[in-house]
């Protein structure tokens, strides 16, 4: 060539720059100029060419090493545009080919993946289709969300087919949620309007106060009483708050009325409400009892009796609740002691009251020390564990029976520990 000055078989040297010669159709270009001597700047990008051979293997290595091969493509698409512009000195076609057979492999394993994840997004359409028009809000929407998540969590699909099997999955998703929303959205309209006839019904019972109309409010009274019932349910915590609005008023012109008839009241209490404290005076009296096998068997009959009891919330006592529950706790911790009383000391039936007490006292010291340090295990087990808000709620509530449980034998310990101190 006419004016090089040098030249290997992919560069030459002319009028001091530096051009790379064409291949695969592609014409010569500069890729640079001499700034010292042309075999510095030769040598210079003959070294380039060594990063671009560096840079093909470096991604030939990382899509052997990967699991999604296919996140890869992009990658190499953007390598090889640099690579025909790349400059440097050397043999450019090996590097290129080698690039053609990555993105062949990769464009082959992609399309194996986008019919396999098709096959698996159809799956979930199918399984999510018999839930589109269900009514079983909570439970669809918690099987419609764990579908979505592995929807997800599905790599794409052909382009052609992209765009209509998400809009297939959307409609079905659409469908159940916009019915849920309307759904609620007429719970929530249907909750106002009862909310706002129960405000109507304290509105009345305000005004009941100043009546002394006494036969006439009185019958008011009876029909505002009636339709409180019938109104329908809202939230309980709503309505407790609702409730007692509406009783207080209610309650004082009763009061006035009684005292005006010359009527001594008899006050109403709750069937359900003496239903329970029945039980929990029942349930005190057998914790004192000296046959605890009895008064196990008894307060477990109890304690499932209890709980088929529905007390409305705004009627619920939480002190007497608290009272059965701290009972039973005791009857249960007392057959435990005898248990362990009656395994370890078969003659204790032998032997003297003040024996017995302390041998009790003792096996319950035992026994609350042994708690105490279940309790620190517990703790610790679950010390900045976070599994879930359900797990979570299980492991508040099982670390709430235990202290419980804890709290009862430290009673009873102290108990004991009082009636030794006095023999």
């Amino acid at each position: 060539m006419k004016g090089v000055t040098l030249e290997n078989e992919y560069a030459y040297i002319l009028d001091s720059k530096v051009f790379l010669k064409g291949y695969m159709g592609m014409p010569d270009r500069q890729i640079g100029e001499v700034k010292r001597t042309e075999e510095e700047a030769f040598q210079y990008f003959v070294n380039r060419y060594d990063i671009a051979v560096s840079k093909v293997n470096q991604l030939e290595t990382e899509i052997e090493e990967a699991q999604n091969k296919g996140s890869y493509l992009t990658k190499l698409i953007q390598l090889r545009k640099r690579l025909l512009n790349f400059d440097g000195i050397g043999n450019f076609i090996p590097l290129l080919e080698k690039l053609d057979v990555l993105e062949a492999s990769l464009t082959s394993l992609i399309g194996e993946n986008q019919s396999a994840n098709l096959e698996i997004k159809r799956a979930l359409i199918e399984e999510a289709r018999p839930y589109e028009h269900s009514e079983d809000w909570k439970e669809t929407a918690d099987i419609l969300q764990e579908i979505r998540t592995k929807w997800i969590r599905t790599g794409p699909v052909e382009k052609e087919l992209n765009d209509r099997i998400e809009e297939d999955f959307k409609s079905i998703l659409d469908t159940f949620y916009q019915a849920r929303k309307v759904f609620f959205e007429e719970q929530n309209r249907i909750i106002d309007e009862r909310i706002f006839k129960y405000n109507e019904l304290i509105r009345k019972g305000e005004e009941l106060q100043n009546r002394t109309d006494w036969d006439e409010a009185f019958l008011d009274l009876k029909n505002m009483q009636t339709e409180w019932k019938i109104i329908g349910d809202i939230p309980p915590k709503v309505l407790k708050v609702l409730y007692k609005n509406f009783k207080k008023p209610t309650s004082l012109f009763y009061d006035r009325y009684c005292r005006a008839k010359g009527i001594v009241p008899k006050r109403r209490v709750d069937p359900r409400i003496e239903a329970q404290m029945k039980m929990v005076k029942e349930v005190e009296k057998l914790a004192e009892s000296e046959d605890m096998v009895s008064a196990t068997n008894r307060a477990k009959y109890l304690l499932n009796e209890w709980k088929t009891i529905r007390v409305p919330a705004h009627l619920a006592d939480r002190n007497v609740a608290e009272r059965f529950r701290a009972a039973c706790d005791k009857i249960f911790e007392l057959s435990y002691l005898f248990k362990v009383i009656a395994r370890k000391y078969p003659t204790f039936n032998f032997l003297s009251d003040k024996q017995k007490d302390l041998t009790k006292y003792r096996e319950m010291e035992n026994i609350v020390k042994r708690a105490r340090t279940d309790l620190e295990d517990l703790i610790h087990s679950y010390d900045g564990q976070s599994q879930g808000y359900e797990m979570d709620q299980m492991m508040q509530s099982n670390l709430k029976t235990q202290k419980r449980k804890l709290l009862m034998k430290e009673v009873i310990l102290e108990e004991l520990r009082q009636k030794v101190a006095v023999l």
